[in-house]
């Protein structure tokens, strides 16, 4: 199922606005982003599982246990971001 994967402030800066991404049926937001880290190279940098990021879906705040829903938007921030 596709979904639409969204990245702000330092993310889009590394990885840019986003893209649309092809994941398993009853996929988490933890396996959507370790499928994206599994890419290696700027995905591995920018997502590490070190970093402290928050994650949306469908524009609001959500554990990395939520299930992802085909369509769905999802989106990957640092805590903090500015205007």
């Amino acid at each position: 199922m596709k979904v639409s994967v969204r990245y702000f402030a330092a993310l889009r800066e590394a990885l840019g606005a986003g893209e649309q991404v092809e994941i398993a049926a009853g996929s988490t937001l933890a396996q959507l982003r370790d499928q994206l880290l599994a890419r290696g190279g700027r995905h591995a940098e920018a997502l590490a599982r070190g970093r402290a990021l928050r994650c949306a879906l469908n524009q609001v705040l959500a554990e990395e246990s939520a299930v992802v829903e085909e369509g769905a938007e999802v989106a990957f921030f640092p805590p903090v971001t500015g205007g």
